[in-house]
């Protein structure tokens, strides 16, 4: 596993050199076996011994020139210089078979200069979190980071309660947040912050350099990718919980997974994160904290951009975001996206009902594909009685098969395309309790099967059946936190 270190040698003052600390008695207790073809690393590199003195021995790449980046961010809207990799490094950059780089970046690995007194671990409680919904999220072809694998380890720690340590290794095209930018411009490290710049462009915005005004090209595709990513959050009902400007990564990926969850019910004030205590981060409202993100980082953008520049640039956050998000929406229904009118009156109507029962998201859109065909024949019961208000649903069906018939599509086409889109098995947070309670016996045969059943989330297989079902109601809203 040959890395190159390209932050660490040409951004030496944005980093500090850090060696990763070993934890008792580690195991590979998780192997994403997926990526890690995808990255062209051997799965042998991954196993026991060799990838520990890979990872713990500093005379062996990668960790030979492994750092803790150094940024800042607006946590719950308020600026706080004092941030970092407080617990991981950035181990290098590796290259793929097609010829492109990612970052490995290995997480829980002890303390750092950014640690502020903590101890710079990462539990197994969140370790899982992470590494589950991160391959859950890619293929459900929403962008995100990915993790290669899961160590878990006999280290205690104490957080709320005893727990034990844990650390993944974790891939995504760069570790660059939004508040890397920020902390060299408020800082005034214009020079710094210069660096930051041309490093971007030079491995990760090459086209935006051969725009008359590059900076402007740059901030307008973060801009549209981060728009684009939060259409896939709202459309596949996630809720981030921690959209601090230093969890927002530059090249529009799901980043640093707090406390998540996927929706149960469809509440779109929901907030999944019980110290969000002004419901900052609250589903309904990800689109606006993005683009308010957005702004904070066009700040660090200010010295490149004139004022009606930064706004052309953030103007495209809304029209990237919409588009998608309806035309996600459109494939959810199976509807034809060349009539947007009638197909926006379909998926708004859609959401009111769910809205107005706080019917189970997921769930729903399964059993309109399910009952497609009986819709097209005007039997609209079977659909209906999955829900409180039959008579309401039935209502909305009518008109649904009105829209979908002045499509003249196929029907049975209609069904196998929504087949494609709507997951069977999704990552729900009394599925991961489960999946943790018995993780911490040293049991990972339940997690390996939602691992499993996440990663093939439209295709039926009888032994992944349990993931389909709904959560009971001593289930739903699980308290999360931030502690990790």
């Amino acid at each position: 596993m040959q890395l190159s270190h390209r932050f660490a040698e040409q951004l030496p003052e944005l980093c500090h050199a850090v060696k990763p600390f070993p934890v008792k008695a580690p195991r590979v207790a998780m192997l994403n076996k997926s990526l890690a073809n995808e990255l062209g690393v051997s799965t042998e590199c991954l196993k026991g011994e060799y990838l520990f003195s890979l990872l713990f021995n500093d005379t062996h790449n990668p960790a030979i020139k492994s750092v803790a980046q150094k940024y800042g961010g607006h946590q719950f809207g308020q600026w706080n210089p004092h941030l970092g990799d407080g617990r991981g490094v950035l181990l290098g950059e590796l290259k793929t078979p097609k010829g492109t780089f990612v970052d490995l970046h290995l997480k829980g690995s002890g303390q750092t200069p950014y640690s502020r007194h903590a101890d710079g671990r990462a539990v197994l409680r969140s370790s899982i979190r992470e590494y589950l919904a991160s391959e859950a999220l890619h293929k459900l072809n929403i962008p995100t980071s990915r993790a290669l694998c899961l160590i878990a380890s006999e280290e205690p720690l104490k957080r709320d309660f005893m727990e034990s340590a844990a650390m993944i290794i974790r891939t995504c095209p760069s570790h660059i947040r939004f508040g890397h930018f920020e902390y060299f411009f408020h800082s005034k490290q214009w020079d710094l912050l210069d660096q930051l710049f041309d490093y971007c462009f030079t491995y990760y915005f090459q086209t935006c350099t051969r725009k008359d005004k590059p900076y402007l090209a740059m901030l307008t595709d973060i801009c549209q990718r981060t728009g684009h990513m939060i259409a896939c959050w709202q459309a596949y009902g996630f809720n981030h919980g921690v959209m601090n400007t230093d969890n927002m990564s530059i090249h529009g990926i799901t980043f640093d997974y707090g406390p998540y969850t996927f929706l149960d019910d469809y509440i779109p004030g929901y907030i999944c994160n019980k110290s969000d205590h002004t419901g900052r981060y609250a589903f309904d409202k990800q689109a606006s904290i993005a683009l308010w993100n957005l702004n904070a980082l066009a700040h660090a953008f200010s010295s490149k951009l004139n004022i009606d520049e930064l706004k052309k640039a953030l103007a495209t956050f809304e029209p990237s975001f919409l588009q998608h998000y309806r035309y996600l929406m459109q494939q959810r229904l199976g509807l034809n996206t060349n009539d947007t009118a009638s197909s926006s009156a379909c998926i708004n109507g859609f959401l009111a009902l769910l809205r107005d029962e706080a019917a189970d998201y997921h769930l729903s859109f399964l059993y309109l594909t399910e009952h497609l065909l009986d819709i097209e024949k005007g039997e609209v019961d079977e659909f209906a009685k999955h829900f409180k208000n039959s008579d309401a649903f039935s209502e909305w069906a009518l008109k649904y098969k009105s829209v979908l018939l002045n499509g003249k599509a196929d029907w049975h086409t209609i069904q196998n395309s929504m087949y494609q889109v709507n997951p069977r098995y999704v990552l729900r947070n009394h599925f991961m309790q489960e999946a943790i309670n018995r993780a911490e016996t040293g049991d990972f045969t339940y997690c390996d099967s939602l691992f499993k059943a996440v990663s093939q989330p439209t295709l039926f297989k009888p032994e992944f059946e349990i993931f389909s079902k709904a959560p009971k109601q001593n289930q739903k809203g699980i308290a999360l936190s931030c502690s990790s």
